[in-house]
């Protein structure tokens, strides 16, 4: 029954956000109320980039509904934390769509990020507890809170940092607070044993509603984009659910070895979740700094950039990031319920076929090279691809480069080498 309401909450908020989402991405055609094309984008026509708008409005609507629902009474009882994650979120959206509209300043970002997670800590909603193996280290009111809107400010930018492709965003997230719903839910009918209803399990149903609702639109090709106001949306309602749910198991009354591991997994699962966010931040930030730039300013290397620079299309690498996300985040928690020698196994397989389908377009490519340094001249010559043969000198300035061939290009490249293959077998 529990499970039910859960379903109804992110339900109303999918409703709700893929209605609004609609409505503004007729408006912003209509009204032209979008910016002009970077260099960095991938997308070339112009697109709204309020999606962050609708998504909070649905979160909003569905947090009044939940409000006057007596199943949802303890999650509401203590309205402080409440009014403290939507007035958090409401100043994320609101800087979010202004440096969509005037493209603010990092600092004034950074300022606005840390202001928003500073409510949320200082309402209640902060890490006091990390559970060890074998016990729980106790944090102090001062150190939780610093590590608690450092956590927050984190996760926002990593999440901001991958929006860069077509439904990459909404669909990562889905698929992270799924597996973080399913957790938080196990964890307090399985684990904690109690039948109330929570508010990490609550606002992941809820995240995960608004962004299937935003996901129809922001699919490729995209008609609405969700900004930096959606995309640091998610990331503040990713990490305060996560901070909601750390610290629930009684690693005191945890019998069996392998259960142990459920205190591991607060620590371990956000992180599994948002792996590959978290590393496209880190490298960005280790990039821009040794450069001697902002660690917030923009550039065109992120791992999404680097995806199609290596030859995938737009879908294919937002397939590629679900499926790493997948593997992680799935993996982490398969360790609650198998072997450990099964689980490992199981991770380490699903990274091996990601990674082969990762590297895909590069094996493929050195075989075209191989296949022209290895016909005759004539044949390549008459084939039309003597441009990927890279030993040879004079074709050095018109050798196609992956980093910069166009899906046509590549298209065209496919066709000659197949033309190739075909002379080179005819008798």
């Amino acid at each position: 029954m529990r499970l039910i309401f859960y379903v109804g909450a992110g339900l109303l908020s999918a409703l709700v956000t893929f209605g609004l989402a609609h409505l503004i991405t007729r408006l912003g055609m209509k009204y032209r109320l979008y910016p002009a094309i970077r260099e960095r984008d991938v997308h070339k026509r112009p697109t709204p980039r309020l999606g962050g708008i609708a998504m909070f409005i649905g979160i909003l609507v569905t947090f009044g509904v939940a409000s006057q629902l007596p199943q949802f009474h303890l999650i509401f009882a203590k309205p402080g934390p409440i009014f403290a994650i939507l007035g958090a979120a409401l100043i994320i959206v609101a800087m979010g769509v202004a440096d969509d509209i005037w493209d603010l300043d990092w600092v004034t970002k950074l300022a606005g990020q840390l202001i928003a997670a500073g409510l949320i800590a200082w309402q209640g909603v902060q890490l006091t507890s990390l559970p060890i193996s074998g016990g729980v280290i106790l944090l102090s009111s001062y150190s939780g809170l610093i590590i608690t809107v450092l956590a927050i400010v984190l996760v926002m930018n990593a999440l901001n940092f991958i929006d860069g492709l077509d439904g990459l965003v909404a669909g990562v997230a889905i698929i992270a607070n799924g597996v973080f719903f399913l957790y938080s839910y196990i964890l307090a009918t399985k684990i904690a044993q109690t039948e109330y209803f929570n508010l990490a399990s609550f606002i992941t149903a809820v995240l995960i509603g608004a962004c299937v609702g935003f996901l129809p639109l922001n699919w490729h090709p995209a008609k609405l984009f969700m900004g930096d106001a959606g995309s640091t949306l998610v990331g503040l309602l990713m990490a305060t659910s996560a901070i909601a749910v750390t610290g629930q198991v009684d690693v005191a009354n945890v019998q069996m070895s392998r259960q142990l591991f459920p205190a591991f997994i607060p620590i371990l699962l956000p992180f599994a979740v948002l792996i590959v966010p978290l590393m496209d931040f880190c490298l960005a930030v280790l990039r821009r700094l040794r450069a001697g730039k902002s660690p917030f300013s923009a550039d065109r290397k992120h791992l999404h950039h680097r995806l199609l620079d290596m030859g995938h299309s737009d879908v294919h690498a937002v397939i590629l990031f679900y499926a790493w996300t997948t593997v992680v985040s799935l993996g982490c928690l398969s360790f609650l319920y198998l072997p450990t020698v099964w689980a490992v196994s199981l991770v380490l397989l699903g990274l091996i076929i990601c990674a082969a389908f990762t590297l895909a377009p590069l094996t493929r490519r050195k075989a075209a090279e191989s296949a022209v340094q290895l016909a005759s001249a004539d044949l390549t010559a008459e084939a039309g691809v003597e441009r990927f043969d890279r030993l040879d000198a004079a074709t050095n300035d018109t050798a196609i480069d992956a980093a910069t061939e166009t899906l046509d290009e590549r298209a065209a490249a496919a066709a000659a080498l197949d033309a190739l293959s075909r002379k080179d077998t005819t008798p």
